[in-house]
């Protein structure tokens, strides 16, 4: 059985870079191996899916994405003009540090759903080449899942966190709030190089149309449904690695081991990890790891799927950008986190 979960580990991480058809399918792709890794696992019952389906969350989040999705269509000339003016009266530079630290710290105010939402919105309007839009994509959807874990507002991992720890509201603010705050800003200056002004203000990424229907934002919305559901048959799947090695070991190994959140739901991960016996800063370092890798590609974070759904980015483009910073962002932590 492990043997045959690590395989399906590979094949979700090489998969999606290597084939064309995994990668303009994902959501299905991921929801395929989802299902083979639940069965694999001897997890598979109705009982399972009558739990997702129980899960209120999906469709909160599915809900949202369809909101807000028309919504901007409605608004897309009034949201298009924001943009242009606002752009005009300040750098461009500024402007997107300034969209990747306030999204970032409101996100757990407001949720990661919306501060991606307005995210991509806002970014898709943005005088930038494609690539530079694709960074700025990817640095700001870590300051948001970064940034969203300060409340239990912000995700359901914060929120299982503080349920399992039976912490106060601002636990996670005080526990990890200035590693956070920290990696925000410094995400907001890197952010700051790709904010290089072009010509075509106003237009929309090349790959997304100028004018998207209600069809599609149905659409949208859609996959996002299927990519949750899928991230929890794989968090099931994956359940029994999770508990038969992962959470035995010391804190500076599933530091690195918790890279696996990059394609595995983190929020199942703290489920199985967090406990009341742990010292704080064994927490702090779990935490920590899981946060960091889950921008590192697509499925790793609900902002990361909003917004390459929206914008068309593919796992490869994703990862050009996401997986060198994210390890830069790991190395640099756990010198602070274990070393220092």
């Amino acid at each position: 059985m492990v043997t045959a979960l690590v395989v399906i580990l590979v094949l979700i991480l090489l998969l999606p870079f290597v084939v064309k058809q995994v990668e303009h399918n994902l959501e299905y792709f991921l929801f395929t191996m989802g299902i083979i890794s639940v069965i694999v696992s001897k997890q598979f019952s109705a009982e399972l899916f009558f739990h997702i389906f129980k899960n209120p969350l999906i469709y909160y989040i599915t809900l949202a994405v369809l909101i807000a999705g028309l919504i901007f269509t409605l608004l897309k000339e009034k949201l298009k003009i924001g943009v242009e003016k606002v752009a005009e009266k300040i750098s461009l530079r500024l402007f997107a540090f300034i969209i990747i630290v306030v999204l970032g710290l409101m996100s757990s105010i407001i949720t990661a759903i919306i501060a991606s939402l307005v995210l991509v919105e806002v970014v898709n309007y943005l005088p930038l080449t494609r690539k530079n839009k694709i960074n700025l994509i990817v640095i700001a959807c870590f300051s948001i899942g970064l940034g969203a874990v300060l409340t239990p507002v912000g995700e359901p991992l914060a929120t299982i966190v503080v349920s399992k720890l039976h912490a106060d509201f601002f636990y996670l603010a005080r526990l990890i709030g200035i590693d956070i705050i920290i990696a925000i800003l410094a995400l907001g200056l890197i952010g700051t190089f790709f904010a290089k002004r072009e010509s075509g203000i106003g237009e929309p990424t090349e790959d997304v149309e100028a004018d998207e229907n209600t069809k599609e934002v149905f659409i949208r919305a859609f996959k996002v449904f299927v990519f949750i559901f899928a991230l929890e048959l794989l968090g099931t799947g994956f359940k029994p690695i999770i508990d038969l090695y992962i959470v035995k070991m010391k804190s500076e190994l599933l530091y690195w081991v918790n890279t696996i959140s990059a394609i595995v739901d983190n929020a199942t991960l703290a489920a199985a990890e967090i406990s009341p016996s742990m010292t704080p800063e064994q927490i702090r370092a779990i935490l920590m790891g899981m946060l960091i890798s889950g921008g590192m590609l697509i499925p790793g974070n609900i902002p990361n799927i909003i917004s390459a759904g929206k914008l068309k980015i593919k796992s490869t483009e994703w990862a050009r950008t996401a997986v060198p910073l994210g390890a830069i962002l790991l190395i640099v932590y756990y010198i602070v986190l274990f070393v220092i």
